[in-house]
């Protein structure tokens, strides 16, 4: 691989703007540029990344004693809601979203997304939504206090007379960053399948798109039940209506159906693209062709498929009737087989191969192995028995973190460095990415892990205060936790220092395949001085040709139909 600078070379395709810069005041505006827009959410997401983060080290700062003694119990309550409302609604999911709005439209040969302006709305409505959820700090009984899910009658119990509160301020929240996705949703299905270049054929486009693709379904499937079950809650909690109310007729069981059939495929919409960005990196830097591309390709809307009949294992204690419970958890232990088929092409992609270890290749490695510990554990939540027996305990809490933060996390991190070059045009420092990475992956282990035994042991989630005999398992989690937040320093550092004075990078510092890295780093305005025509599939990296000078575009004689 090669890290030089080559700020006189040429791009075939862009050749008079290989010398951009990257200029961070360029972002600070309402534009319709799907690259602006794509750091704009990425940028503002990590921020929310780092409040969240803040959160959960005061969660495991409390959770070092067995004894109440940092916070109380209700402002307790309140962080560990706010924590992972934050980084599943705030982080993850529109990071991912900020990701693909920057790369869809380079990979596939676009000039932009398909709806710019609606593209520029979805991303202004996460700032307000951001802000006023985490302003309910600053109400006279503070925030939400039950949790990401706001199971009702719970969600429905703030004092008479009190129109403002906190579960409103969250429920409003919620509805914004679900309104942004939907939009965001019908925007990347329609760039997709409409905007692809001249020979970019379904079975040629990258599997990162196919995953955004997947996701993006799933999303326009799946998330009108959550924000219907949002707006009934509101009702209740605001207008006096008895939706979800038991003592008053009310159903609060149908609220966790329309919670979870939107909730739990949320895992998938968060995956999918982590799956994307490991078969765009391991590839490169195993300098092999990604195994099996048809396979990872249609595994993605397997797993978007399988995904959408699974809610119900989260409700196995819910009085759930017997036949349902045997049903969901077939439907729950099915979506071992298409992401068993993703975890397989990683492996023999980088089987035998002449492997680059850069910072990169060791987050999309260390996420890539940690998701098959969290996918070994649930399936093993998916079996009746055993979901039962650590049912609301810190078992479950273990796998959740070992798929949203070892591996999800740790493919956003692979993504931020392979796309760093290409964004910025600038190198980052390898020494603090490999610093970077070691202290994550440690630090991950050790919080995430010791939260296995203790759910075997019996120890509940969502308390504050526990029996003695689980203090020094929580003691290796906490200090695993605070590794954690010391962790991103050196990335942030890294990441504000090579934007400001790092190397140059070349256009294609991986020698990546690729359309996007056949343009200049960071691209021109409209991506591509002229629409290229793909000849080659994607990952060719036997091929010399595949990417090389004259790669991108040849005549049209030799160009399949974009409609193939």
């Amino acid at each position: 691989m090669t890290h030089s600078s080559n700020e006189g070379a040429t791009n075939p395709l862009e050749p008079e703007r290989s010398n951009q810069q990257f200029n961070w005041r360029y972002y600070l505006h309402f534009s319709t540029d799907h690259k602006v827009i794509g750091v704009q959410y990425m940028v503002t997401t990590f921020t929310f990344f780092l409040i969240g983060g803040l959160l959960a080290m005061l969660i495991r700062g409390e959770l070092v004693t067995p004894e109440l003694n940092l916070v109380d119990r209700p402002l307790y309550n309140a962080l560990f809601t706010l924590h992972g409302t934050v980084m599943i609604f705030l982080w993850i999911i529109p990071f991912n979203a900020g990701l693909a709005n920057y790369l869809v439209p380079l990979m596939i040969g676009a000039r932009d997304m398909a709806f710019p302006l609606l593209n520029a709305l979805s991303f202004w409505l996460i700032p307000p939504a951001g802000i006023l959820l985490i302003s309910s700090f600053l109400l006279p009984n503070g925030p939400a206090q039950t949790g990401w899910w706001s199971y009702p009658p719970m969600s429905l119990q703030f004092p008479p007379g009190q129109p403002i509160n906190g579960q409103l301020f969250w429920i409003i929240s919620l509805i914004l960053l679900g309104i942004s996705s939907i939009m965001g949703a019908v925007n990347f299905v329609t760039t997709i399948v409409w905007l692809r270049a001249p020979g970019m054929t379904f079975f040629r486009m990258p599997v990162f798109v196919w995953s955004v693709l997947s996701a993006q379904l799933l999303q326009l499937i799946n998330l009108p039940s959550l924000t219907g079950a949002l707006i009934l809650l509101m009702f209740d909690l605001s207008l006096g209506t008895n939706i979800f109310k038991p003592l008053e007729g009310g159903d609060p069981v149908i609220y966790q159906h329309l919670f979870w059939f939107y909730s739990h495929p949320a895992v998938y919409i968060m995956a999918l693209p982590a799956f994307g960005i490991f078969a765009e990196v391991l590839p490169a830097f195993a300098r092999n062709p990604l195994f099996g591309y048809r396979s990872l390709a249609l595994a993605s809307l397997g797993i978007a498929l399988v995904s959408i009949f699974v809610w119900v294992h989260h409700m196995f204690a819910s009085a759930t009737p017997d036949w349902m419970r045997v049903l969901f958890a077939i439907t729950s232990m099915l979506v071992a087989i298409p992401t068993g088929v993703k975890a397989f092409g990683w492996t023999a992609t980088i089987w035998k191969g002449k492997l680059h270890l850069d910072t990169p290749m060791l987050f999309a490695m260390g996420g890539a192995a940690m998701f098959l510990f969290g996918g070994i554990t649930g399936v093993m939540l998916a079996a009746n028995s055993f979901d039962l027996h650590v049912n609301n305990t810190y078992f479950v809490v273990g796998h959740f973190h070992y798929i949203v933060f070892n591996t999800i996390t740790m493919a956003i991190f692979a993504a931020i460095y392979f796309w760093f070059p290409k964004i910025t045009g600038r190198m980052f420092a390898e020494g603090w990415g490999k610093l970077h990475f070691w202290l994550t992956f440690i630090g991950a282990n050790l919080t995430f892990f010791p939260m296995h035994p203790l759910g075997l042991q019996g120890m509940v989630r969502r308390v504050a205060s526990y029996p003695s005999e689980y203090q020094g398992w929580n003691i290796i989690a906490s200090l695993g936790g605070f590794l954690l937040g010391v962790s991103v320093l050196p990335f942030i550092a890294n990441a504000i220092g090579s934007i400001l004075d790092g190397p140059r990078a070349t256009d294609n510092p991986w020698e990546a395949t690729g359309l996007e890295w056949t343009t200049s780093s960071p691209p021109p305005r409209d991506n591509f001085a002229e629409i290229p025509q793909v000849i080659f599939p994607p990952y060719n990296y036997g091929n010399p040709r595949a990417y090389g000078e004259d790669s991108a575009t040849q005549s049209g004689e030799e160009v399949s139909s974009h409609n193939e």
